[in-house]
């Protein structure tokens, strides 16, 4: 005999599971990157919706890093950013940490497949394969951190006046020589790393003319033992401030400054608490503003492929001041950096 109530159970039952399933079917997997040498990794949450308003676009954006998040250095402030624009914008990012230059151009291929709305790009070694990938895909927008040009139709740049953060860099360490000779290392001899190197030494000969700055470029984002080899010689053949302006390198010629009981100046990200007694100061970038500030430009409608130029008047660029720094140490770098906002100093950077 049909019993409706056993019926109508089991349908119930049917019902629920069905519904059970298919919401397990449409969360978010984040797939990654198969073929290339990083991890996609996402924070957040699993979509983008507003449960106060409308159904949003689901936007897909990734940032592409050269080395890993937890640098303390360059990728740190990126990371920063994607956590920034999640925070404050709603909208989830990925991340794919150190991706080598040798697969620049097959993973901006892969998210260009792959329908990405915006491909971030942490460095001025990204824009040859930016410029030369992003035709196929013109319908993703690819955004180059620390370059000063854009090109038609989707390629961006945006680019820190790191010259500045070497200048001020420069006048910081010029307080602290007693042998009147320092070290600056630098990754590889682009213009933005030689101005870098460049501004520091010019600024150090401005405070003191005799002071005698040594560059080196180690050719290298990410290898800490050859920033610690290099930071160790130069300390031997006299050197008693080191700077750097490598990522990952620069930790390396920390702890070679702090074996060797000389200082160092930190870059980019806070550095004084990677070793207290030996890190100086450090002179720290606002990267987190440039990402917000481009994905409100892609949901504006907004984002064109231009470059543009930023640093101490924009508030890219920061001091984070260690203890025991004294007022007139402050006041002579404070004054410097007014001096840059007001665009009093010139870049000393000349070119090969």
């Amino acid at each position: 005999m049909f019993n409706k109530k056993k019926f109508f159970a089991s349908l119930l039952v049917a019902v629920l599971l069905i519904s059970t399933l298919v919401g397990c079917s449409t969360e978010t997997t984040n797939t990654g990157n198969t073929g290339n040498t990083g991890n996609t990794e996402s924070t957040g949450n699993a979509d983008n919706k507003d449960n106060n308003s409308d159904e949003k676009k689901d936007y897909k954006i990734v940032l592409v890093l050269p080395g890993p998040i937890n640098d303390q250095g360059w990728n740190a402030t990126a990371y920063e950013g994607l956590q920034l624009v999640e925070k404050d914008l709603g909208i989830k990012m990925e991340y794919i940490e150190s991706v080598q230059q040798a697969d620049f151009e097959a993973v901006f291929t892969d998210y260009g497949e792959r329908k990405y709305d915006l491909v971030f790009a942490h460095g001025t070694q990204f824009y040859d394969a930016a410029i030369k990938v992003a035709p196929n895909y013109p319908d993703t927008f690819y955004m180059v951190i620390n370059s000063e040009t854009g090109q038609a139709p989707n390629v961006g740049g945006i680019g820190v006046r790191e010259w500045e953060g070497g200048y001020v860099a420069g006048a910081l360490a010029a307080h602290y020589t007693e042998t009147k000779q320092m070290g600056a290392i630098g990754s590889f001899p682009f213009p933005v790393i030689a101005g870098t190197l460049d501004a520091f030494e010019a600024a150090a000969q401005e405070y003191d003319p005799s002071i005698k700055v040594t560059k080196t470029y180690v050719n290298s984002w990410e290898d800490i033992q050859k920033g610690k080899e290099t930071g160790l010689a130069m300390a031997e053949a006299g050197a008693d401030v080191i700077f750097c302006s490598a990522n990952q390198v620069g930790l390396g010629s920390i702890d070679a400054a702090k074996e060797k009981g000389v200082k160092a100046v930190g870059y980019i990200s806070p550095q004084n608490d990677v070793a207290p007694e030996t890190v100086i100061s450090s002179v720290t970038y606002n990267n987190a503003v440039l990402f917000k500030a481009t994905v409100e430009q892609l949901v504006a409608g907004t984002l064109k492929p231009e470059g543009t130029s930023l640093g101490w008047a924009d508030g890219i660029l920061d001091m984070q001041w260690a203890d025991g720094v004294s007022d007139e140490v402050k006041d002579y770098v404070n004054q410097t950096i007014e001096r840059l906002k007001n665009g009093e100093i010139e870049n000393p950077y000349k070119g090969e």
